[in-house]
């Protein structure tokens, strides 16, 4: 009997997987013009992360649980600044970041809960990685196992971003519909995509004046233009279809800004230890081609402090980011980002504008 229920156990917890990484930030920021044409101050942070996990699973099945540190009320950036809101040493915030079912049969896969953007994307320009959704994702795969087609995939899915308590379309919600495709062992990736946000606030976390609606048709591509070296290009194409003509509360020197363009390309890639990875983007993002406040936050200083809110706005902007990177060893990386930014229309009578350069230094364990 001991002998079965130790084998029982054993077989319980061969099924259970932990992870968790660390991440130090050193930041600096310059050349941050506000809309009234003064300058914010020059600011440097030292900054960090922590985040922890588990998963259960068997043949067809997985749960998922992850938590972190950071401000709970702001989705977009898990990163604790050393000193700031926690002074004299005091406790640090925790949050549940992921909880998840998940199944896959065969070429059918789906998941319920808090879970990772379920769409395939190049950057976060349109979605933060930090911003994990709330609702049911599904997909269906058509492999081909010859033939210039590697795999043709179908995701879909509905995430609920705010309940209204009523029915289901009261809701602010946002439903994606996404056809994945690679080509020659993935030297050409297509995933023209359709995200419908309804009732969205125009200002997050209850300082909202209206709601509106996003029809955002997105086309992007992934395309290896030399294996080895490894150089490949990113491309990215937003639209957002939505007519606001009539919709009085938007400012009639914004209802057409609705495109958005992202072009990168990059050498290499952090896989093994040694390996470098170089990166330029450029970002030319309308204000009303994405959810501002789903997006990064990374590239400005821009955010709804002015509305009692954490979150970041970072559409409306032209802007380049560089990357270097080096995999110091096996789970240890450094790298090293540059963004400059630039507004596209002022929202008062100076643009915005900002510098910033940071250095992140990642453990996984």
């Amino acid at each position: 009997m001991a002998t079965s229920l130790q084998a029982q156990k054993d077989s319980l917890l061969s099924k259970l997987d932990f992870s968790a990484d660390f991440r130090f930030r050193v930041e600096q920021d310059w050349n941050s013009q506000k809309s009234d044409g003064t300058f914010r101050n020059d600011r440097s942070r030292l900054r960090y992360r922590a985040r922890a996990g588990a998963t259960y699973g068997d043949e067809w099945y997985q749960a998922g649980l992850r938590i972190r540190t950071g401000n709970p009320r702001k989705q977009q950036d898990p990163q604790l600044t050393l000193g700031d809101n926690f002074r004299e040493f005091g406790t640090l915030p925790i949050a549940l970041e992921k909880a998840y079912f998940q199944g896959k049969w065969s070429t059918f896969a789906f998941w319920v809960g808090k879970n990772s953007f379920p769409f395939a994307k190049s950057n976060e320009l349109f979605w933060s990685d930090n911003v994990f959704p709330e609702g049911v994702s599904l997909g269906k795969s058509f492999p081909f196992p010859s033939g210039v087609v590697d795999i043709l995939e179908l995701r879909g899915g509905h995430f609920i971003i705010s309940t209204s308590g009523k029915s289901f379309d009261q809701d602010a919600y946002f439903q994606g519909y996404q056809v994945y495709a690679s080509f020659s062992e993935k030297r050409v990736e297509l995933f023209p995509s359709i995200y419908l946000f309804k009732n969205i606030p125009n200002i997050p976390d209850g300082g909202d004046t209206f709601v509106l609606d996003y029809t955002i048709l997105h086309l992007g591509t992934r395309v290896k233009l030399l294996n080895s070296p490894g150089i490949a290009m990113e491309l990215d194409l937003y639209q957002n279809i939505q007519d606001y003509d009539q919709l009085d509360s938007i400012p009639e020197n914004l209802k057409g800004e609705k495109s958005g363009l992202v072009v990168g390309f990059k050498y290499g890639g952090l896989r093994q230890r040694k390996d470098w990875l170089f990166k330029v983007s450029y970002a030319w993002l309308q204000r009303y081609s994405a959810v501002d406040f789903l997006a990064q936050n990374d590239w400005a200083r821009w955010d709804y402090s002015a509305f009692d809110s954490p979150d970041g706005r970072l559409t409306n902007f032209k802007g380049i980011e560089l990357v270097a990177g080096r995999m110091i060893q096996k789970n240890l990386s450094l790298t090293m980002k540059y963004y400059f930014v630039e507004q596209l229309v002022p929202l008062g009578q100076a643009k915005e504008t900002g510098s910033r350069i940071r250095f992140d230094l990642d453990v996984r364990l």
